[in-house]
């Protein structure tokens, strides 16, 4: 049974860092991808950046370019997101999440392709 747990959250002040993580438990994989998505107070659930496990392609949402990186230890089956200049806006619910089986053209930011989530972890920017 595949597991996601996240780790990492917490409250900072606004200019602030944080790192989360994200251990994939349950399978050993070589393929496929994984996500980090936020869900603002009162609001839908978005994407924030993407990340292929073979090759190490990346994608980010507009509003984090520049100041968060997602990287991968593929040794660990963990995915991190690091989380620079926070803001206020960037208060959400994180969540990891995967795909592994096979998909022929990547829509990282499709909430729909991933087939496993984590639980989220809380990120508070206070201003």
């Amino acid at each position: 049974q595949v597991q996601l747990v996240e780790s990492g959250g917490g409250l900072v002040q606004a200019g602030g860092s944080l790192r989360l993580a994200c251990a994939v438990s349950g399978r050993t994989f070589s393929s496929g991808y994984m996500g980090w998505f936020r869900q603002p107070p009162g609001k839908a659930r978005e994407f924030v950046a993407a990340i292929m496990w073979n090759g190490g392609r990346t994608s980010y949402a507009d509003s984090v370019k520049g100041r968060f990186t997602i990287s991968r230890d593929n040794a660990k089956n963990t995915v991190y997101c690091q989380m620079n200049n926070l803001k206020p806006e960037d208060t959400a619910v994180y969540f990891c999440a995967l795909r592994l089986t096979y998909i022929s053209v990547w829509t990282p930011s499709n909430f729909d392709a991933y087939e496993y989530w984590g639980q989220g972890t809380q990120v508070t920017v206070s201003s």
